[in-house]
């Protein structure tokens, strides 16, 4: 199974409101285990990786609704990046209009660079985390006021 596969039946689980599951391949004990925050209204995966266990390379960020607009939190563990490099612009600043499906940062995760995407359309208030900085699963990252 590629990563693109792996993705593909990951964004499956969660519109089924799967809780949780866990693909384990006989090559060396590989286990890639996912796990959605909340089995109702999914928000997420939290990606745990053993072994040599692909990841996804692409993750929608859930986008959760707070007085002011929304909240782009973390899907996955690693460390947040706002650029594809250190001497790249910024994917999104303070003021800029997202749409959803646009990467709005990266989450370096087990040497595997994630490209986090919006799920909703909306104008960036904050910024909640700096770059480089270790981010957990669920943590806010960006806040959106609606267009």
């Amino acid at each position: 199974m590629d990563r693109k596969e792996i993705a593909d039946l990951i964004r499956m689980m969660k519109r089924q409101g799967v809780a949780e599951f866990t693909f384990e391949t006989g090559a060396e004990g590989s286990k890639l285990k996912v796990r959605f925050d909340g089995a109702s209204a999914p928000s997420g995966p939290a990606v745990l990786m053993h072994a040599a266990a692909p990841a996804p390379t692409a993750a929608v960020a859930a986008a959760a609704p707070v007085a002011d607009g929304r909240v782009i939190k973390a899907p996955i563990v690693g460390t947040f990046y706002r650029s594809s490099s250190p001497d790249a612009k910024p994917y999104v600043e303070v003021g800029d209009q997202v749409r959803k499906g646009q990467v709005v940062c990266i989450v370096e995760a087990m040497k595997l660079m994630n490209q986090i995407e919006s799920d909703v359309d909306g104008v960036v208030t904050h910024i909640l985390i700096e770059n480089g900085q270790p981010v957990q699963f669920g943590q806010e990252l960006f806040r959106l006021a609606p267009r």
